[in-house]
């Protein structure tokens, strides 16, 4: 079994297009989405209509969950509530905060019981990024029988392996990279061979120059430096 596993596009429909048209090209049983599904000054009413026709298993985000109720919401948040039509959020909020996939891979945002607190990084202070001790990666999994862990939020591709073996894995961000000195759109595939699971980190690029055009001419210059280098931190852009 093939699956890929998308994560944190942000409104970039024009980097989603291209994963989905990478992830196709292989071939996979089946696509996973783990949330931020349009928290970007891009395309969020587009990056909607995709999305739901894919039919994808989904979990929300923390930018997803603001958005519901969120009437005073600023910023991209605004942007983004300003533009989705109702049945969209309606759809949003639907959304489960954890999901399980036959009982071999739990899917979840940040962590299983956090969707703000990253998994596999410790939190950001400007470009920094750096993975915790192995207890506190070990402890968020107790309790989780599943041998395929999911997790975004970071927009850093990384995967561990447990010492009972089990595997956590975050695909890094399709619409916003932040982190890598490079723009290309990131997700992962994993799978299952000879009953165990394994992971490759991919990375795809796509006319990131359009995207940073988007997010500038609707208002947010200070999403070029992310969308057309990867040299940024996340600092100001939310």
């Amino acid at each position: 079994m093939r699956i890929a596993v998308i994560s944190d596009v942000h409104g970039n429909c024009l980097a989603l297009d291209a994963v989905l048209a990478d992830i196709e090209d292989r071939g996979v049983d089946m696509t996973l989405n783990l949330g931020d599904l349009f928290a970007g000054p891009m395309e969020p009413c587009r990056t909607a209509e995709v999305l739901q026709a894919a039919d994808l298993p989904t979990v929300r985000g923390n930018h997803d969950r603001e958005l519901i109720g969120n009437r005073g919401a600023q910023g991209v948040d605004r942007f983004v509530l300003d533009r989705l039509r109702p049945e969209q959020l309606d759809w949003v909020a639907e959304l489960p905060a954890t999901l399980a996939i036959n009982g071999d891979i739990f899917m979840c945002h940040g962590t299983p019981r956090c969707d703000t607190q990253p998994w596999l990084d410790a939190w950001f202070r400007g470009r920094d990024v750096t993975l915790p001790d192995e207890a506190t990666v070990t402890a968020e999994a107790e309790g989780l029988d599943f041998p395929v862990l999911l997790c975004g939020h970071s927009h850093v591709a990384r995967s561990v392996r447990l010492r009972d073996g089990r595997l956590v894995v975050n695909p890094g961000s399709v619409g916003l990279q932040m982190y890598y000195g490079s723009p290309d759109a990131r997700y992962a595939v994993i799978e299952r061979r000879r009953g165990q699971w394994t992971v490759s980190l991919l990375s795809v690029p796509y006319d990131h120059a359009a995207a940073s055009r988007q997010a500038v001419e609707n208002g947010f210059p200070r999403w070029q430096e992310a969308l057309t280098t990867g040299w940024a931190s996340a600092e100001g852009l939310f």
